[in-house]
């Protein structure tokens, strides 16, 4: 048992709850992070993948709910969906967000929706001969893989405390940590699914090393893309800067990015044979922050009038 739950402020089993959020964006500027394009455009590439990609969570999940046989996870699939549904909205919000600022993204989002909804689809693509079961298994071992990614970056920018001396703009840091909190609140569900419904014994293992194995590039790729995008559309800048390791590393150096070994120690965790997401992050610091976030504290105080009315 963990720390968390035996101190006792954590129940033994937790609900996952979705919040109804919004974020206004009128005031927040393109570079969001002041004097630093390059730290804020590798971050705004969450708002080019999340979308398209957390429908597809839902998506998926959705033809796997009735492989769902235990009740307590039943239950934990149905907050995560709702949690990823209200993430794919506000982050699209933050995509038109910058294109009120004259940073179309749509040549890349194209990429981005083909991606998921085609390549990744209800079907195999190209007419592929994979079995109806082992397809939805394949697609349920990826999500599991990305949402490792996505709990340690919850955690990370949970801890990010440069991110608030830098002077960042405090309704995007809302965003991101009330995203982040909830990725550490269901670290452990898609990993549950997968195991659930993914069969049995070395080849229910063997695909889930082999759905990290297809994330951990494919991600890389679409980061380094992404934010090679943003920096050479951005208009403020004019293309007077593109996007270099050389400054992404100075950006880590100084706290706004998470490291590389942070990213990297994430994938021979997930390898072991033994491990569970429960192992990412703190518990205890997302519940934290959700407490304090604004946006979570005025959806709640919305719902809470809701049933009061």
């Amino acid at each position: 048992m963990s720390a968390e739950r035996r101190e006792g402020a954590i129940p033994e089993h937790y609900r996952i709850t979705p919040r109804r959020v919004s974020f206004d964006w009128h005031e927040t500027p393109l570079h969001w992070i002041p004097d630093e394009p390059t730290a804020t455009h590798v971050i705004n590439v969450l708002h080019l993948l999340l979308p398209a990609g957390e429908r597809w969570f839902v998506k998926v999940f959705k033809e796997a709910l009735p492989l769902v046989t235990d009740p307590v996870l039943l239950k934990d699939v149905k907050g995560f969906m709702g949690q990823e549904a209200t993430h794919s909205v506000q982050h699209a919000h933050a995509l038109d967000h910058l294109a009120a600022q004259r940073l179309d993204t749509a040549a890349y989002t194209r990429h981005v929706d083909f991606l998921f909804d085609k390549l990744l689809g209800e079907r195999p693509p190209f007419g592929a001969p994979i079995p109806t079961q082992e397809w939805l298994r394949f697609r349920l071992s990826l999500i599991a893989a990305i949402e490792q990614f996505t709990a340690v970056l919850g955690d990370w920018v949970l801890h990010a405390e440069a991110l608030d001396r830098a002077g960042s703009d405090p309704i995007m840091l809302d965003l991101l940590r009330w995203h982040g909190a909830e990725e550490v609140e269901h670290r452990a569900v898609a990993f549950d699914m997968y195991q659930h419904c993914g069969g049995e014994g070395l080849p229910r293992y063997a695909r889930r090393v082999e759905g990290m194995v297809v994330v951990a590039p494919v991600l890389l790729w679409l980061w380094g893309w992404g934010a090679s995008y943003l920096i050479r559309h951005d208009p403020q800048l004019a293309g007077r800067l593109r996007y270099s390791l050389r400054e992404h590393n100075r950006a880590v150096r100084h706290g706004l990015l998470p490291s590389w070994k942070e990213l990297g120690a994430a994938i021979p965790r997930y390898f072991r044979r033994s491990y569970h997401p429960s192992q990412e992050g703190s518990l205890r610091k997302a519940v934290e922050y959700l407490a304090t976030s604004p946006a979570a504290r005025a959806a709640a105080g919305a719902v809470g009038r809701a049933a009061l009315g």
